[in-house]
Parts: C-alpha cells; structure tokens; sequence
C-alpha cells in the first residue's frame, strides 16, 4: 500500500532536514504543510528551505502562489489529494512536513468546506468584536446554531466569528457543515515527531529569529509595505517588523518579541502534537529512527 510519511513539530524543530534526509533515502518528494510557506513574497520570515535544501529533493506548495491570492485549507487539501495521486504512480513513499496544524489535519483526514466570507462581513463583524459586542454575537449564535454554541469556547472570539461568517455566508447552521462525512484516505499515514528538548528548542528559535535578521528580514518586510492590510502578513516575523519600520519600537525589542512570539507558537503547536497518540518520536536528522516508524 502507498504510504504517506508526515514528519511534524514545533516550528525550529529540523522538521525540514528530516524531511529532506529521508526523502533522499527513499528517492522520493516533498510536499509542504507550512501555510506561509505557500506565499513566494514570503521567504526569510518563514524560515523556507533554502535554494542548496530545495534542489536537492523535489518540493511541492513552498512559493507556489502570491500573497494576493489567498488560500485556504479546503484547496490545499483537494490539490494536494490530485498531486498524491500522480505522485504515487511513481514513488511508493510520498513526504509531507509543516508545522501548521489545520493543514496537515487537512490533507490526513479532510476538511469540511467552509465558505470564505466577504472581506466587509468579516471587517463588520472583527469591529463589532472589537467594540465589545462579542455576547451579541454569541446570542446570534445561540439562535441560528445552538448545536454549535453549545460547544463553542465562548471565550475564543475568533472561533465564535468564523462560526457567524461561514453561517450568515452558507446560509444553513455551521454544526452542520463540520458534521458532513469525509473522503477516507486511500493510503497509508505515518506520523513522524521531532523530539525537541523545550530549552534547546527556545534557544533554536533565538538563534534562528538572530540568523533572519542577518540574512535581511527587514529588507524583506519593508518590501512588502503594499501587503500589509492582508491577513497573511498578519504573522510572526513580519507584524514586529513592521511596528519597528512604523517606529513604535526598537529593533531590539522587535527582535526579542519575535523570539516571545514564536516560542509561544511553538507551545501551541506542542499542545496540539499531544492529542495524537500514533505519532512515532525520534531525534532530530536521525535516519534509522525514521525508517524504523515505517516498517
């Protein structure tokens, strides 16, 4: 049967030259899980693999599109599914790698369409949040999807309004929309983690976050002035840089709170590795452990 190996972790973990040490072992290919990755404006802030890593292992979805073109994870899911199926004629082991969540769930076990929302009915309901009307919301909410309100961390506002958009969008209940069944995955998923110690991951992450700098992340940023009202720049590494080049603080303190904000990305994700119980553990770059989770 084909095998899909999915290497994850925490971001700063090595999930690429992981990713890349076994994929040159098994002559196979590369398909990315990174939702920044995907962006070809996006480089030094989103850590992608350099120009040497990417020649040599054929990658899918790092800089396939702009940042003008939105992307969601309902497309990554039936584009990536398409690729796989050609890719597999050829290679019995396919690699995928990323650390964002939503992505990977995804592409391993499908996503239920959600509609994306009109950017004035997204603005209108994040201003009325804003404003303090997040329990007007919730009382909607009640009304048109009590199954899902019932549920709901009522605390979470991003959750509550994605529910309100894809409902006031769809026009039917969004309980409704998760529970519809998915498409079972026609090969084989291995789960591969990278074992990182938290102390040396926080410092892999200082190290990495001093590395962008050096390489011209600010350069990069400010390039990207036109972008910045889109969400997709609402990200780590980029949103310090832009309040340095806004002169609302000091590169130092935009360096530092870089390094915070990524650290706490990265304990998120932790807590989010942990729910799984098939992922086989091993140590960063270590061959034999990899291929000992695929027998």
């Amino acid at each position: 049967m084909k095998t899909l190996v999915v290497i994850v972790g925490p971001t700063a973990s090595g999930k690429t030259e992981s990713a890349i040490t076994l994929a040159k072992a098994l002559n196979t290919e590369i398909l990315s899980c990174d939702s920044r990755q995907f962006y070809k404006e996006l480089n030094i802030g989103v850590a992608r693999p350099t120009p040497e890593e990417l020649s040599a292992v054929p990658h899918h979805f790092i800089a396939n599109r702009s940042v003008t073109h939105p992307y969601n994870a309902y497309q990554y899911e039936h584009e990536a599914l398409d690729l796989l199926k050609s890719l597999f004629t050829k290679n019995d082991t396919m690699i995928a790698v990323g650390g964002s969540g939503l992505y990977i769930d995804a592409l391993c076990t499908g996503i239920n369409y959600l509609p994306d929302p009109t950017p004035e009915l997204r603005d209108s309901l994040s201003k009325k949040i804003a404003d303090g009307g997040l329990l007007e919301i919730l009382d909607k909410l009640q009304a048109l999807d009590p199954e899902y309100y019932a549920i709901v961390d009522k605390q979470n506002p991003i959750r509550v309004q994605r529910a309100m958009e894809t409902i006031i969008t769809a026009g039917c209940k969004y309980s409704e929309l998760l529970s519809k069944p998915l498409e079972p995955r026609p090969f084989r998923i291995v789960k591969i983690g990278i074992k990182t110690d938290r102390d040396e991951l926080r410092q892999r992450i200082s190290l990495r976050t001093e590395r962008m700098i050096e390489q011209g992340l600010l350069n990069e940023v400010s390039c990207l002035q036109q972008y910045r009202g889109l969400n997709t720049l609402n990200t780590v590494g980029y949103k310090e840089i832009f309040s340095f080049l806004d002169n609302l603080t000091t590169l130092q303190k935009a360096v530092t709170e870089i390094k915070n904000h990524t650290w706490q990305y990265a304990k998120k994700q932790i807590t989010w590795l942990a729910r799984y119980s098939n992922i086989h553990w091993v140590e960063r770059n270590n061959l034999s452990m990899m291929l000992s989770a695929l027998e």
